[in-house]
């Protein structure tokens, strides 16, 4: 497992699956902003769920987003996109409602920083986000992320057009920690 202050980052159990589905699928509005797809019912079971993972896709890395100390189940954190030839991955995250607003966003991406960074030996780690999403663009930005400019339009969410910030973050500008 990887650790942060707050969280910890492990392989996701298929337990999680239907916790997941439930809390973070189910909201039509959330699901649909988080995934920049349109929202789709899931029958249970379904392997063509979101929160099951392909472990043989080298460019996605899956976790399950837990407490450390009880091991409760808080939500899911990913790098995908992974470019082992430019060196770069896109960071993504996901918390339960019961979860939000505890600093739990910021913990998350730090630790996929150190993930990235560390483990996989990245350059750059990249986030793209709704512009309204205020929780991610401070949980990335206090980790250092920079903004690299705003995609005018260009996410389809729920009957309209919304604005997209990419964020980015080079290694050599990451302020490195303990993480792991």
């Amino acid at each position: 497992m990887l650790k942060g202050d707050k969280v910890g980052l492990r392989a996701r159990h298929e337990d999680d699956i239907p916790v997941l589905e439930a809390g973070l699928h189910a909201d039509v509005v959330n699901a649909a902003r988080a995934t920049g797809r349109p929202w789709r019912p899931i029958t249970p079971g379904s392997k063509s769920s979101p929160f099951v993972v392909d472990e043989s896709d080298p460019t996605h890395a899956a976790f399950s987003v837990v407490e450390p100390a009880g091991g409760t189940l808080v939500g899911v954190a990913n790098l995908w996109g992974i470019d082992d030839h430019n060196r770069s991955a896109h960071v993504g995250l996901g918390l339960l409602p019961s979860s939000r607003g505890k600093g739990y966003g910021t913990d998350v991406v730090a630790v996929l920083c150190h993930y990235g960074f560390v483990v996989r030996g990245l350059r750059r780690l990249q986030v793209e986000t709704l512009a309204d999403n205020h929780a991610m663009l401070r949980s990335a930005e206090r980790n250092g992320f920079v903004r690299e400019g705003v995609l005018r339009s260009s996410a389809w969410v729920m009957g309209e057009f919304l604005d997209e910030v990419l964020l980015g973050l080079l290694v050599e500008d990451w302020k490195r920690d303990s993480k792991g």
